[in-house]
């Protein structure tokens, strides 16, 4: 048997070296041979170790060639893409390849055998061999044994422009269309016809140049047409020059640093720098006011902005959204033309905002019953602008900007029969929209017909070569018992065709939250932790309390909560089942939970508070009643309801949750108590059955906190009564409150949150009481459903639009 051990030995070690090194990190790709998108290890990296390049992750099955940093690290930036190859046409996670031919072409091949990107390097003589390597400056060359280039990433810049990369007259930089989806945007930082340095907005509707500020000469700007080299480039240091005599130094000019100069998804151009360890920042940017940046939103809409809370869009009045999921669509107007009809028109004022261009003229000394006079005249006129006697007709009403710092007034032209109806618009402070998602791009490939003798030859070796290595590790395994299973837990990725999303390892997790150094939340469930994945997307991870629950019912479980798709339910990516280690991996939401919000100095308005009721009851109603498998959260309460950008909610942590059946559900029974107290139901405390009533109880105690701002698990204190009162629960409080027979503006003030600033209304917070005291019953068939409560909330809602209306 010891005279066997050697060569079986050798041999499993010999595998093992092989399979090594067809997956090891590359310094140089040579001809002949190729990087596949089924090898994640299969980079190219620089010789310093700062940039890699290889098969990056932008979409569902979707792959682009890119260049990233590898180090330094920091924070989210730390796999910041700085080139793509085919941005705008990706190609499928399986069979595909970036292959360096011998004739010296570089050509990136999709799994459908179609060439999708090439340098067309194609040799003639083919006497020198090419090789492709990754320079220290972030550089991607094709070159000769000469060390002669005969291509470079650094001549095809995306939307990054790296130290002592150059800007050219044939090399602009192009925006992506969002954060996370990297296809080209509508912005452009290119040279223009006279020489000069601009930003371009290129949308669907408006293409118009935005800086320099277009109003100004070249000279005004500080710039010169005359010159004829259009190069503009940023040395290491932080010093950016261009050929048209515009120059900056960023804030950290000189200090050792990795830089990089983006023009971002949102239209401004900046620059990033970091330094090892430390977090990255803004050292310098284009555009210092976000709204005079065009393209934001689109014709007849302003765009408003707030330091907090960002950009928002509003409708001119006389006018409504083109497309509800799409700003840069603009608006249209309620009316028809006026030059199609004779209607009697007057002009609507709105001060401090402005429309950049498209004047039919410029009226100085104008009187403003005279500028008014003018735009009537004409039946294209949509409006005019007014400012210290200066009057300018509008054809057209883009670049729309509404903010207290605009010198000047609107007035906008609309017909009179209905000029009631049409409300002035308030400067609005809502963020623009959430950070995108990653972009779907399914693909599928017709076969091919191919030689069939050549694919029976292929299969046969194929099948021999999996019997040889299996006999070798059957024989491993026999002689060492080393089978790849440890501590009764399966070998990794066996279970990954069970959900329809990511299995992740515990020592990624590991990485991606600092070794869960940075914990943003725990509960009964367990403890949740900030990270930052791979692939660059903020997460929160969930590491789950220790459970006697099986791998196989886990990941049963998992699997159905990471198929639930609602707008107002926090989206799951994956999930790690290692062992006794059990984590879900859920999206990072920007503004914190329910709890957090109501309890800070940045309070909820109403209008928001009556926002996230409905939100939060439609995703409860989803996953009560519309999901294949119905499921109960058994711990509904305000620190699981997340707030995002928009404060739409998200219902969260299903860590307790239960999994039903469609014929389980009115009378399943659970066998532990789950929950928050405060928040339960009767039922867990009387031993009743459990079913989706128990969460509508949970509910009604998360709208009476929205409501009173007070939460149930720290008592009534602070209210009149002393003692007595600190006593009672919150939905006995409430009750006795309404029932004193008082007016109910009287009773409503007392219980309201005196927080909330601006205007409220008595309507729609006792019809938030009125519902949530329905929900709080303690009988469990006296409380309506969460597709009622939806119902009823969407009533009060309807019947105060038409109220104001």
């Amino acid at each position: 048997m010891n005279a066997m051990r050697i060569p079986l030995l050798l041999l499993c070690f010999s595998l093992a070296l092989s399979f090594s090194l067809t997956s090891s990190v590359r310094l140089t790709l040579h001809e002949g041979f190729s990087l596949s998108v089924d090898k994640p290890d299969d980079i190219l990296t620089s010789k310093d170790g700062a940039f890699s390049a290889g098969f990056y992750p932008v979409g569902e099955n979707a792959y682009c060639f890119a260049i990233w940093f590898s180090k330094p690290s920091c924070s989210i930036h730390n796999c910041a893409i700085v080139w793509m190859a085919n941005r705008d046409q990706p190609v499928n996670g399986r069979s595909s390849k970036l292959s360096l031919r011998k004739d010296g072409n570089l050509l990136l091949i999709d799994a459908g055998r179609t060439v999708v990107w090439a340098t067309a390097t194609k040799s003639s003589s083919g006497l020198s061999r090419m090789s492709l390597q990754l320079l220290d400056t972030g550089n991607l060359v094709l070159r000769d044994e000469q060390h002669i280039i005969s291509w470079q990433s650094f001549d095809s810049p995306t939307n990054t422009l790296l130290p002592l990369q150059k800007l050219t007259r044939n090399a602009p930089l192009v925006s992506s269309q969002s954060k996370n989806n990297f296809s080209s945007g509508y912005y452009k930082l290119y040279f223009d016809n006279d020489n000069l340095l601009r930003l371009l907005f290129d949308g669907p509707k408006i293409t118009s140049v935005y800086w320099p500020d277009p109003w100004l000469n070249s000279w005004q700007a500080g710039r010169t047409t005359y010159n004829d080299s259009r190069v503009a480039t940023l040395d290491p240091y932080g010093n950016f020059t261009s050929s048209d005599d515009f120059k900056f130094l960023t804030s950290d000019y000189g200090a050792e640093a990795q830089r990089r100069l983006v023009l971002d998804h949102d239209g401004n151009v900046r620059v990033y720098s970091w330094s090892e360890g430390e977090e990255c920042t803004v050292s310098w940017q284009a555009k210092s006011e976000p709204c005079t940046i065009h393209g934001i939103c689109g014709p007849n809409s302003m765009c408003t902005y707030h330091p907090k809370d960002g950009r928002s869009c509003i409708c001119a009045p006389g006018y409504e959204r083109e497309s509800l999921s799409d700003w840069t669509q603009g608006c249209k107007p309620k009316f028809n033309s006026f030059c199609d009809s004779n209607i009697e028109t007057e002009f609507v004022k709105l001060p401090h905002a402005d429309f950049h261009g498209y004047e039919t003229h410029l009226y100085k000394n104008c009187t403003l019953e005279e500028c008014k006079k003018r735009c009537l005249d004409m039946c294209n006129c949509l409006g005019i602008r007014y400012n210290d006697s200066d009057c300018f007709p509008k054809l057209k009403l883009l670049n729309g900007r509404h903010s207290p710092s605009v010198t000047g007034d609107i007035y906008f032209r609309l017909p009179k029969f209905s000029l009631s109806s049409y409300k002035i618009p308030k400067i609005a402070y809502a963020a623009l929209q959430c950070p995108g998602k990653e972009i779907v791009l399914p693909r599928t490939y017709a076969k091919t017909n191919g030689c069939w003798a050549i694919k029976i030859l292929l299969i046969f070796a194929g099948a021999m070569a999996g019997m040889e290595a299996t006999l070798v590790l059957i024989i491993c395994c026999l002689l060492y018992r080393n089978c790849p299973e440890k501590d009764g837990a399966p070998i990794d990725g066996y279970h990954a065709g069970l959900t329809g999303f990511r299995r992740f390892t515990y020592d990624e997790l590991k990485k991606a939250t600092w070794n869960f150094s940075k914990e943003i939340g725990r509960g009964s469930g367990g403890i949740v932790f900030k990270a930052v994945l791979s692939d660059c997307r903020v997460a929160a991870v969930k590491w789950l309390h220790e459970t006697n629950q099986g791998e196989n019912e886990f990941l049963a479980e998992v699997s159905t909560i990471g198929n639930l798709n609602h707008i107002n339910l926090i989206d799951m990516w994956g999930y790690c089942a290692e062992g006794k280690h059990r984590l879900l991996i859920y999206e990072f939401i920007e503004h914190g939970s329910l709890a957090e919000n109501l309890s800070s100095p940045n309070e909820l308005d109403w209008s928001k508070r009556f926002k996230i009721a409905l939100g939060s009851a439609r995703g409860l109603a989803y996953i009560h009643e519309e999901c294949l498998e119905w499921v109960l959260h058994c711990d509904v309460k305000a620190q699981n309801i997340l707030l995002d950008c928009t404060y739409q909610p998200k219902v969260a942590d299903f860590g307790l949750s239960k999994i039903l059946k469609r014929e389980g559900l009115t009378n399943s029974s659970l066998s532990r108590i789950r929950g928050t107290r405060g928040y339960m139901a009767p039922e867990w405390v009387y031993n009743m059955p459990i079913t989706s009533k128990v969460d509508v109880y949970s509910y009604g105690i998360v709208l009476l906190e929205l409501v009173t701002g007070k939460s149930p698990t720290r008592g009534l204190a602070n209210t009149e009564g002393g003692d007595e009162n600190e006593s009672k629960r919150l939905t006995s409080w409430v009750r006795e409150k309404k029932r004193t027979g008082v007016p109910t503006e009287t009773w409503i003030k007392e219980i309201m949150d005196p927080r909330p600033t601006g205007e409220f209304e008595n309507r729609k917070i006792e019809a938030l009481v009125a519902v949530a005291l329905q929900c709080v019953e303690e009988g469990r068939d006296a409380r309506p459903t969460m597709s009622q409560v939806v119902e009823m909330l969407l009533h009060y809602e309807d019947e105060d639009e038409m109220i104001r209306a």
